[in-house]
């Protein structure tokens, strides 16, 4: 090639003057065009930088810049779950779980706190005992994980962590209980499988066999944990079988109505991340049905039927909230919906499901009660609504309610609120179990 333009120049120097703009030219255009596409594909990264990275909070969230990088891990995995399954790849939370996965941790003991794998009842457990020596027996608390009734695990990092720092800091053996998972499974699966771990751990000879004193057994749980451990809560001091009781129940964030998504906290953290309204929804509905006509229903609050309205006075937030949490809002009763939904999802009507349906009866026997509660977190109302009722039933009830907290504040570790609700909470359970 080279000889060839070497021929022109002195046979032809005015073909060789053509060539070399021709070259030229085309040089330039070929450096336009890769300008071009770094522009375009910078352009896409800032795009998706702001996107997944940059979220608004509220100007009294701490911390923002390292909330928003853990903000972004949770939309990265909700963007790939949902795009699977849009693609019809897979189910969304099959996704999620694989990816949430890799957060998982083996049962590794350290110098203050024994940590073992087992079965309670056939339920996988994760068991926290501290290494401390001590004369008299220890605080035993059951501590259920949330996730939607769909994800999450006892093994999850965040989890570990907030389980061996409960064990140490309060000298308490800790029991962190699995549970089967929607899609795969439904309600009642999820609550008779805590249940019955539960069971399992309230014997008196598995609680000799962990030091445990009968007389301080709490249960606690977050989010959809929450919800599960209010239920359980419920159901323990009704059934004639369980002879020892628990001494507390401790509900984070739970989630705890299933006839009413439009209370004020929905409306005013629908698109809060961690936690927005659709996902809620989503989860709640996941937990009765794939069908997703009744995930349509619930976030329109048009699945409650007429022969139920009799229900809605137990999530009444206008009667049920104080002043301020109402403030600029206006009650509307759900709208009747097809009482097709609930004959075939009986659960959404089942106070195993959403334990604010429990009549005053069932709330006065109930133990004394912590319940943390967040602004920015579409559950605040679920929690204060039940401080509201289990006070007005004669239940000794402290509520911590979060100010500058959103959903998942308690085990978004490395912190400065997580290690302030950790040490509010653990104060809680010190003085009371």
């Amino acid at each position: 090639m080279q000889l060839v333009m070497v021929r022109l120049n002195i046979q032809h120097p005015e073909a060789w003057s053509c060539l070399s703009f021709l070259c030229h030219h085309r040089s330039t255009e070929q450096k336009s065009a890769i300008m071009g596409m770094k522009t375009v594909l910078l352009v896409t990264v800032g795009v998706l930088a702001a996107y997944y990275v940059y979220t608004p909070f509220p100007d009294n969230i701490e911390e923002p810049w390292k909330l928003m990088a853990m903000t972004a891990q949770v939309k990265v995995i909700g963007s790939w779950a949902f795009s699977a399954e849009f693609l019809g790849i897979a189910h969304f939370v099959d996704v999620a779980n694989f990816l949430t996965s890799l957060q998982l941790v083996p049962p590794t003991s350290d110098e203050n706190v024994t940590v073992t794998d087992t079965t309670f009842n056939n339920i996988p457990v994760r068991v926290y005992v501290p290494k401390r020596k001590t004369k008299t027996l220890r605080r035993g608390l059951f501590y259920i994980h949330g996730g939607g009734w769909c994800l999450g695990n006892a093994a999850l990092h965040y989890y570990d962590i907030m389980s061996r720092r409960t064990a140490d800091d309060l000298d308490t053996v800790v029991i962190s209980t699995n549970y089967r998972l929607a899609p795969k499974y439904h309600f009642p699966i999820q609550f008779e499988d805590v249940y019955d771990a539960l069971k399992w751990f309230l014997r008196q000879d598995v609680l000799d066999q962990y030091g445990v004193d009968p007389q301080r057994v709490g249960v606690s749980g977050d989010s959809a944990g929450g919800n599960l451990a209010a239920a359980v809560a419920q159901q323990l001091i009704k059934d004639p079988e369980i002879k020892l009781k628990v001494k507390i129940q401790a509900l984070i964030y739970p989630a705890l109505q299933t006839l009413d998504m439009n209370t004020p906290s929905y409306k005013e953290n629908t698109d809060r991340p961690i936690l927005p309204k659709s996902l809620m929804v989503r989860f709640w509905s996941e937990y009765f049905t794939t069908d997703r006509s009744l995930e349509t229903a619930m976030f329109h609050n048009q699945h409650v039927p007429a022969d139920a309205s009799h229900l809605l006075r137990f999530v009444n937030w206008s009667s049920l909230l104080p002043e301020k949490f109402k403030r600029g809002h206006i009650y509307k009763r759900p709208i009747h919906g097809s009482s097709d939904l609930a004959k075939r999802f009986p659960g959404i009507l089942d106070v195993r499901a959403a334990p604010l349906l429990a009549d005053d009866a069932q709330l006065r026997g109930l133990p004394r009660t912590y319940v943390m509660t967040c602004q920015y977190d579409v559950l605040r109302d679920d929690g204060i609504m039940y401080v509201t009722r289990l006070q007005d039933a004669g239940v000794e009830v402290t509520h911590n309610h979060v100010d500058d907290g959103l959903h998942g504040a308690l085990s978004l570790d490395g912190l400065k609120i997580t290690n302030r609700l950790q040490k509010q909470y653990f104060s809680w359970l010190r003085e009371n179990l």
